[in-house]
């Protein structure tokens, strides 16, 4: 199997902004398995104006609650979407890398995208840890009991086709078009359509523009004087206004005050790199 992502360093792609600024404490500890991005564990002190962008990654959630836990499994949203976290509670995550259906469940990848399932209703081998996971005290032990029991059955039946494109759209941040896959692949767009959309649940379009939002975010979240008309051409937007407007749609705020909110609330202070 190609390896699909490059073990996260510390940056902030690929996180859920709105998770961290909601948070009272953000860790981070990354994974040396090529399906898996990295794992995380917070707190939620405001239960308010939580927001998921899309990311293009499925994610398993521990909610820790020591009276009701509970585990489910997200598919990346493809606009801004509301997402119900309890204040107060403590949740245990698995990032799974950009792309990478996980093999221990029964859903097919194209009832994820936008969707989240019960874990325990979906995975039989996930019963087998819940119990285990959300009684562990530390991120570092979690961690062990995911990787322990469910690493050799991480990985889906991945093409070689979509393993190439999803590591095409990372290297190019997502600005790749269908005729560049066309050349790259020696396949018709129909077929990488087809194909692309059976193994991630997404068109290659709009894993794409996923991938180039992440790819925004990541810069406006690391360097703090950015020409947004430069920062759209970097990205292969036609216009500065055609890039705010995807931005808005899938942030739900626009670039400038996305990156206010973030520098007034020292958002890369609060992740704790593991």
């Amino acid at each position: 199997m190609v390896n699909l992502c490059a073990p996260l360093k510390h940056h902030t792609a690929y996180e859920q902004p709105w998770f961290v600024l909601n948070s009272s404490r953000y860790s981070v500890m990354p994974s040396d398995h090529p399906a898996i991005s990295h794992f995380y564990a917070f707190d939620v002190a405001h239960s308010a104006d939580l927001l998921a962008v899309p990311d293009g990654c499925v994610d398993i959630v521990f909610d820790c609650d020591p009276t009701r836990p509970s585990v489910r499994i997200c598919g990346t949203p493809l606009v801004a979407q509301r997402v119900e976290l309890l204040q107060g509670h403590h949740y245990f995550g698995v990032r799974f890398s950009p792309g990478v259906i996980p093999g221990f469940i029964t859903v097919m990848a194209e009832d994820l995208t936008e969707r989240e399932w019960d874990l325990l209703e979906v995975s039989a081998f996930a019963q087998r840890i819940f119990e285990s996971i959300v009684q562990a005290p530390q991120l570092q032990e979690q961690m062990k009991l995911f990787n322990d029991y469910l690493i050799p059955r991480l990985m889906g039946r991945t093409s070689k086709l979509t393993a190439m494109i999803i590591q095409q759209a990372l290297a190019h941040r997502g600005d790749l078009r269908i005729q560049q896959l066309e050349h790259l692949s020696g396949y018709t767009s129909r077929t990488i359509h087809r194909q692309f959309s059976q193994d991630t649940g997404l068109s290659p379009k709009t894993f794409c523009r996923i991938i180039r939002c992440q790819a925004a975010l990541e810069t406006l979240n690391t360097q703090h004087d950015v020409s947004f008309s430069e920062l759209a051409l970097d990205l292969g937007f036609s216009d500065q206004s055609h890039f705010l407007r995807d931005f808005k749609k899938l942030v739900s705020t626009t670039p400038c005050e996305y990156q206010r909110k973030m520098l007034r609330n020292a958002y890369n202070d609060r992740i704790c790199f593991a």
